[in-house]
């Protein structure tokens, strides 16, 4: 019998089905939701209307772009006609690698999962005629685009989208893996009042150990929201997806992002060697409690942030009983530091100029030190 694909295990492996996402109806954003947003212009063209795929899905019309894929919303014959959506790679993503892989990572997590605000995953077992995922369809917006509407958000709609992240995130964590790229574009305030976290590409296991090769890798994820660690492409663990959540958090009060430069690869480096601003100082209308639940979760050193997003799921549940300890006082404003460790990416580019200038000094000496020789020769 030959040997399972990890795809095909994961598969086989039972899980029960997700109990239903609890409402968030009493939602200023979910009781005035704003809709659909409009899409990204298409890079490649779309696949046409009434195309099946695998004699199964229809596809009908294209509902999210992004620059690795698009979503296609589509009938499932299997099931009678239901709306699904359809991610396809794009033809770049498809022959790069790196892409290709986070694109089939996200599958082979997501059809392990089964929790009431993950984005669900249906599995499509035999061989694909082409590179897809199917997934549950969403009628909602993102995050990302009501704040673009409104912002910043009241503090109790902020602190209740932050506790139902934080229930999806211990699940996944629970699971074994840590998101890696939490942003409001990656949840979306769906129009039946429900909230799923999107987007597993950038997932990682927890387990997983990092070599040195990898710290000189090119970083992928969302500058203005990673936590210092990933800035400085070092180990992840769940305390990774607690600053980036704390972030988002920051950005739901406030309406504004905690570091802001030109160049979001410059604001990134700012996390590494200083703190956000005081929550307050922008909107004064936090409470001292929220404030100090923001700044508690995005502290730059992970050993200093919530233990567990357990812990930052009880706080954001209960503000009231949160003890301020006056964490706005003791703040450290970022300073631009140029560090080899904080850049890895600088470390591998200048690893591989020293390889090459020092390969070039020795042809340059063997070609020059032959031609002194043979100069000197005939007068020998």
């Amino acid at each position: 019998m030959p040997e399972l694909s990890a795809f095909d295990r994961a598969l086989m492996t039972p899980s029960r089905p997700p109990r239903a996402a609890p409402s968030l109806s009493d939602l200023e954003c979910c009781r005035n939701h704003p809709g659909h947003e409009g899409l990204a212009p298409a890079i490649e063209p779309d696949l046409p209307d009434g195309e099946v795929i695998d004699g199964r899905f229809v596809i009908r019309e294209p509902v999210g772009r992004s620059d690795m894929a698009t979503v296609y919303r589509a009938e499932d014959r299997a099931e009678g006609g239901r709306s699904v959506a359809i991610k396809v790679p794009l033809l770049r993503t498809e022959s790069d690698p790196v892409l290709f892989g986070r694109f089939h990572r996200e599958e082979l997590i997501g059809v392990t999962l089964a929790h009431p605000n993950l984005l669900r995953f249906i599995p499509v077992s035999g061989e694909k005629s082409r590179p897809y995922i199917a997934m549950e369809y969403l009628d909602g917006c993102t995050l990302a685009y009501i704040l673009h509407l409104t912002r910043p958000l009241p503090e109790s709609d902020s602190l209740r989208i932050t506790a139902v992240v934080c229930g999806a995130l211990e699940y996944l964590h629970g699971r074994g893996y840590i998101h890696r790229d939490l942003k409001p574009s990656n949840i979306m305030i769906c129009r039946d009042c429900t909230l799923r976290l999107m987007d597993y590409g950038l997932a990682e296991e927890l387990k997983a150990r990092r070599s040195f090769l990898d710290r000189l890798t090119p970083l992928f994820g969302t500058p203005e929201y990673m936590a210092p660690e990933q800035v400085r492409n070092v180990r992840n663990t769940e305390r990774t997806d607690i600053y980036s959540l704390g972030v988002v958090l920051y950005q739901m009060l406030t309406g504004v992002l905690p570091f802001t430069a030109q160049d979001p690869w410059v604001a990134a480096q700012m996390r590494v060697t200083g703190d956000p601003g005081a929550p307050r100082a922008v909107n004064p209308r936090i409470s001292a409690q929220a404030e100090e639940i923001v700044l508690h979760a995005m502290r730059r050193k992970p050993s200093e942030r919530y233990p567990t997003m357990a812990a930052f799921h009880s706080e954001v549940d209960a503000p009231e009983r949160v003890h301020v300890t006056g964490l706005s006082g003791r703040l450290k404003p970022p300073t631009f530091r140029l560090s080899l460790e904080g850049t890895p990416i600088l470390t591998g580019v200048l690893i591989g100029l020293g390889v090459l200038l020092a390969g070039a000094a020795i042809v340059f000496l063997a070609i020059h030190g032959a031609g002194a020789h043979h100069a000197a020769a005939p007068g020998g």
